[in-house]
């Protein structure tokens, strides 16, 4: 009996209790991507280049290439250019990164260039926010749009002036890192929680000794490396891979007032309270009635007199009852049974918060 009742609770504590990874829920301060950013052109176009008289920079950027190769253009010389693109490109160098290594660009047009697609990227810097060059990048543009036009009509899928090369830049100057240099490592928590932090703290100070972890703040654990360990790489390896209970979880609910979208977790919970939500149209409509002289020669004028109609209607407004709602699923019932739109769902979850009937968070984004 005694071992059915420990086998139940266990399991009730497994059903409350989410494991994930260390390395899902944090990562380690230092290493992280930077941002590189460049100015290029792109060649090739089938005449969806830059309109040149309208992007003079287009024009100086082609001129400042070509004197560079050796070509000199004469001075005042217009170039009426269709096939090429002055562009954007921005790429992430990861942590790590070792010279020769590729990583991927992506390419943006900058002028009024109608497609990128068939183009191909001349060589360009890649800067970093110290404006030193990290990368070089080169390439052939892959576009997944597509658009066609012929008779004054256009159809177009999806953006045909931005695309990416895979691969499309080399990296050419390494980024200096001290990690492995100090006897102490630090974890960013993706989400501030003090549970959390506290409960990693605790899981890597069982697996490790005692004492080696430690939870600053809700987002910081600060890792000191036992010593004789030789590898911080590999007592790193283990201590992500670390299994790690995840307490319980803030309700909230987001709404985002542009899209109307509206996302709960399943902590979200509901107490009983009644809401009559009702829709008020108001229609306008005038018409203009054209009163004339019954005879052409009986001295009256012709009048214009404006003639409004003013229609007012409420649907719905019926006062409905939620009840108590422990769980995810019967919350969303009780709000579908409303039959409100996203957009009204929004202001009755705000008045159920004020009301006190809504046990969570209400984020706006």
């Amino acid at each position: 009996m005694f071992k059915s009742i420990f086998a139940i609770g266990l399991l009730l504590v497994a059903t409350l209790a989410q494991a994930d990874r260390i390395r899902d829920l944090t990562t380690v301060q230092g290493v992280r991507d930077n941002s590189l950013i460049g100015y290029g052109l792109v060649v090739g176009l089938d005449g969806t280049g830059d309109q040149t008289t309208q992007t003079p920079f287009t024009t100086q950027s082609l001129n400042n290439m070509l004197s560079q190769l050796g070509i000199t253009v004469p001075t005042g010389t217009n170039m009426q250019l269709k096939n090429v693109a002055a562009v954007m490109v921005t790429a992430d160098l990861p942590a790590f990164s070792r010279q020769g290594q590729r990583i991927d660009v992506v390419v943006s047009s900058l002028g009024n260039a109608k497609s990128l697609r068939g183009g191909t990227l001349l060589m360009t810097p890649l800067k970093g926010v110290d404006n030193q060059v990290y990368a070089l990048a080169q390439g052939n543009i892959l576009i997944g749009g597509a658009g066609a036009s012929a008779g004054g009509s256009s159809v177009q899928v999806n953006q045909l002036n931005g695309g990416r090369i895979t691969g499309g830049a080399v990296v050419e100057r390494e980024l200096p890192s001290n990690f492995g240099s100090g006897n102490t490592l630090t974890l960013q928590l993706n989400q501030e929680d003090f549970s959390l932090a506290q409960q990693i703290s605790d899981t890597i100070n069982r697996s490790q000794g005692y004492g080696v972890a430690q939870a600053i703040d809700s987002r910081t654990v600060q890792i000191r490396v036992p010593p004789g360990n030789s590898s911080q790489v590999r007592f790193l390896a283990d201590v992500q891979n670390l299994q790690v209970n995840v307490p319980v979880q803030d309700a909230k609910v987001i709404i985002n007032s542009r899209t109307g979208a509206v996302v709960m977790n399943r902590e979200v919970t509901l107490d009983n309270c009644a809401v009559a939500q009702g829709n008020l149209s108001v229609t306008v409509n005038q018409q203009n009635t054209v009163s004339q002289p019954n005879t052409p020669f009986g001295g009256g004028q012709t009048v214009v007199t404006p003639q409004t109609q003013i229609d007012m209607r409420q649907s719905g407004g019926a006062l409905r009852r939620i009840n108590s709602s422990a769980n995810l699923n019967n919350v969303v019932r009780a709000l579908n049974a409303l039959g409100a739109t996203p957009m009204d769902l929004m202001s009755i979850l705000q008045a159920m918060q004020s009301a006190g009937c809504l046990r969570a968070k209400l984020e706006i984004i």
